[in-house]
């Protein structure tokens, strides 16, 4: 089982993040994390503070030699800011804040959090509420894609929708985009939407206020078979749907074309099923429409797995206008002014690739399972290529064998040459 746990706040001295269950034998470096955490600070409308933000990686144990050990792996990500601003204000030593936040801004967690806690200043909430814990999120997902690449799975995301611009349908990225789709100021990969949604941005932000919008998330070469129907807590679907709703101010998630699909009739909803030897990673068996999102009954069926991720506008204003209450007076007010962004879902959608990845870790994990890299690939090498030798394998048409006995695939040996990934066309484990 792959978990991990982040501790740390906004402006605090760091964020950290152990990550457990990883497999020995996985490349990583600094700089695979520092990446990963620079394509996090993308998007035109992000704030200031994303322009001098340097994140401090530094791997804490877990690595060596650029390879996992099989033990937790700790990642610290220093804040740049700490020395400068925030040493008094945030310092773990008993003592006092120099002022105290009493106007909780609507829509974020500093009422609630302080009604909850006991608190009577919402920074005590505000810091850990804050999306600065992503960034932890982030590092964690670094390892968990790692691991997915050397099975061959690839995720990439992309903003189909900034404020009411939307992008045109039909256009999806593949990873070989991602470059393309990272390039863009909005993180879009269509053209012609690309500058309406920037325009969006600058009106918002000449008024002072935020948007939201929506990304969807895509990962390829994912295996049959990862999830579960058996139990509700297994399902790959619910799954996807609890981590991506868990990132701060996504309020909807949705599975392939689910809402386009509740208002259509069966015949129109679903993922017709055709024999296609070229599919090996779904046993023969090919769908040419991606409505469920690639997962049928809580089990991914092979190939994509696609997820569409809701982000409100963001609850801190440039501009506040918001009314709220004082909690210090019962007087009525406006919420407080926090350095902020006029948007985030380019950066959302980064976030949402890192809880996809560590999903799909996790289940490749429970499926596969395996001490080092190398048992991993080797157990799912051995599952895939014994797909087309079941029951449940597809076969060409007219083949001439009878229903009784194993039936004949028709797919071709994709078995590795030995000793090498059939993936990667590398030695087990090096991932490379």
């Amino acid at each position: 089982m792959l978990r991990f746990l982040t501790a740390g706040e906004s402006h605090g001295r760091a964020l950290v993040v152990v990550v457990e269950g990883l497999p020995a034998g996985l490349p990583i470096t600094v700089e695979d994390v520092s990446a990963e955490l620079a394509r996090r600070r993308l998007g035109f409308g992000r704030g200031p503070r994303m322009r001098f933000e340097a994140d401090q990686v530094s791997l804490l144990g877990g690595v060596r030699h650029g390879r996992t050990l099989g033990s937790p792996v700790a990642v610290e990500i220093g804040n740049s800011e700490w020395e400068r601003k925030w040493t008094q204000e945030m310092s773990p030593a008993p003592g006092a804040p120099a002022s105290v936040l009493t106007q909780p801004r609507p829509g974020h967690a500093d009422l609630a959090g302080m009604q909850k806690y006991g608190f009577d200043d919402a920074r005590d909430v505000l810091e850990r509420a804050s999306a600065r814990e992503t960034a932890a999120r982030v590092a964690a997902g670094t390892l968990a894609k790692a691991l997915l690449a050397t099975l061959g799975v690839r995720i990439v995301s992309h903003v189909i929708q900034l404020g009411d611009v939307r992008a045109s349908e039909g256009l999806r990225p593949t990873f070989e985009d991602l470059d393309q789709v990272d390039g863009s100021p909005v993180r879009c990969f269509d053209a012609d939407a690309e500058p309406r949604m920037v325009a969006a941005v600058k009106a918002a932000a000449k008024d002072g206020d935020s948007l939201g919008g929506v990304a969807e998330i895509v990962a390829y070469g994912v295996p049959v078979g990862l999830g579960s129907h058996v139990h509700w807590d297994r399902r790959l679907d619910g799954l996807l749907a609890q981590a991506l709703m868990s990132i701060q101010a996504v309020k909807a998630v949705e599975m392939g074309e689910g809402w386009e699909a509740a208002g259509r009739r069966g015949s129109e909803a679903h993922d017709a099923i055709k024999v296609d030897t070229s599919a090996v990673l779904s046993g023969g068996f090919g769908r040419d429409t991606a409505r469920a999102g690639g997962i049928e009954g809580g089990i991914s069926i092979g190939g994509l797995v696609v997820a569409r991720v809701a982000m409100k506008p963001l609850a801190t204003l440039n501009r506040p206008v918001l009314e709220t209450v004082d909690v210090s007076t019962g007087e009525s007010t406006v919420s407080f002014r926090e350095r902020t962004d006029v948007t985030a879902v380019p950066a959302m959608g980064v976030v949402a690739e890192t809880m996809m990845a560590l999903v799909l870790a996790n289940e490749a994990l429970r499926k596969f399972g395996g001490d080092s890299m190398s048992e991993v690939t080797r157990n799912r090498d051995g599952f895939v290529a014994a797909l087309g030798e079941t029951h449940s394998g597809a076969r060409p048409p007219d083949t001439g064998i009878p229903d009784a006995g194993i039936p004949d695939t028709g797919i071709p040996d994709t078995g590795p040459p030995e000793g090498r990934s059939s993936i990667s066309g590398a030695p087990p484990g090096t991932g490379r």
